[in-house]
């Protein structure tokens, strides 16, 4: 088996993987590299961390300017990233004092989420007050509050639901896909937890289906009767089509299968992340399937009819993918979703390119 590069999300990580006789399994090196991936990560955020913030403050205008030096176009993109991500227009005031220990909901502690929200906040004055909700969010909060994740809704309607990337270290994590769509296995591939009506439905339909390899990787403990052995994300782009199947939020997989050279099927999603989900353009960005998942086999069937069309969904899909890993527009982007934030709450000067 030839070289395969993976890549990760902390500083873009690449590293060279070997399989096939007297080498390491794939599943081995896959988990290999997400333990990896994380280490880096957090012993990256923890070393930042000791700079004093007075050092990350004295940066936020060098990041700042970057917008003005942009081409027109790319602004206009940035700022309307900005506008997608914190859709509020209006000022408004805080219920009670609050700072970047507190929180106005209960939800999880965790590192991961408090370490990728510090690592915007740190830019800005100590005592600025902001609202987070740490977890899997699928509900809109009453006031303007810091989340990884929301419902899609028509216009301004989850306008309270003010969009970071959190988790980042779970949620963008990629590999090189180097197995072309003709040499993959002209099936649908899937495996994830039954935690949701959705996904057992998908469990019971497809589970014997010869066109499909589905299976439930929950522990032996809470087995269902489509328990199939975990794979790893190498393992599952061996074939030529992924489904995403939305979990307690958005379904993980989405963002390493738009990543690679198979085609995501998925029903039209009903949640959202820093990833922009509900800007997708089914058929264009992935492969439209029906609610109820009736048309899954006629869909697997038409596309390897018309191997072509799936390739012009794959090429868009990595050209969406793209952005999201170019890490200085992902910080400028963060932190102009912060301004907007602490300008509307009157906590910051008012940006001249956000007014």
């Amino acid at each position: 088996m030839s070289n395969v590069l993976y890549q990760g999300i902390a500083g873009s990580i690449k590293t060279p993987v070997y399989g096939g006789r007297g080498g390491y399994s794939m599943e081995a090196m896959d988990q290999f590299r997400k333990h990896l991936c994380k280490y880096r990560y957090y012993i990256g955020g923890n070393l930042t961390s000791v700079i004093p913030r007075s050092y990350w403050q004295k940066r936020l205008a060098f990041h700042l300017a970057r917008l003005d030096a942009m081409t027109p176009e790319k602004r206009a993109a940035i700022i309307g990233r900005v506008n997608y991500y914190n859709k509020m227009t209006s000022s408004f005031a805080f219920p009670r004092a609050m700072n970047s220990e507190c929180q106005l909901y209960i939800s999880k502690k965790s590192t991961a989420y408090k370490m990728d929200l510090k690592n915007v906040l740190r830019f800005f004055p100590d005592d600025i007050n902001c609202s987070y909700w740490f977890g899997d969010i699928v509900t809109i909060p009453d006031f303007p509050t810091f989340l990884k994740s929301r419902p899609i809704t028509a216009g301004t309607e989850n306008a309270n639901s003010v969009l970071l990337k959190l988790n980042r270290v779970r949620h963008y994590y990629v590999v090189d896909d180097t197995l072309s769509f003709e040499r993959k296995i002209p099936g649908l591939m899937w495996r994830g937890k039954s935690n949701q009506p959705e996904r057992v439905e998908v469990l019971r339909r497809f589970y014997n289906n010869g066109l499909c390899n589905v299976g439930d990787t929950h522990a032996p403990g809470k087995s269902t009767d489509y328990v199939r052995p975990f794979l790893s994300i190498p393992q599952q782009l061996q074939y030529r089509y992924i489904l995403s199947v939305e979990g307690n939020d958005v379904a993980t997989n989405l963002k390493w299968i738009m990543a690679s050279n198979s085609l995501c099927l998925m029903r039209k999603p009903k949640y959202e992340t820093w990833f922009m989900e509900g800007q997708l353009i089914p058929d264009f960005h992935y492969a439209l399937i029906k609610d109820d998942y009736s048309d899954v086999e006629e869909k697997v069937n038409f596309y390897n009819d018309n191997p072509g069309l799936a390739l012009n969904i794959i090429r868009n899909a990595n050209i969406w993918v793209e952005k999201f890993f170019k890490e200085q527009d992902e910080l400028l982007v963060e932190l102009l979703v912060m301004q907007k934030y602490l300008q509307l709450s009157g906590q910051v000067p008012v940006l001249e390119s956000l007014k």
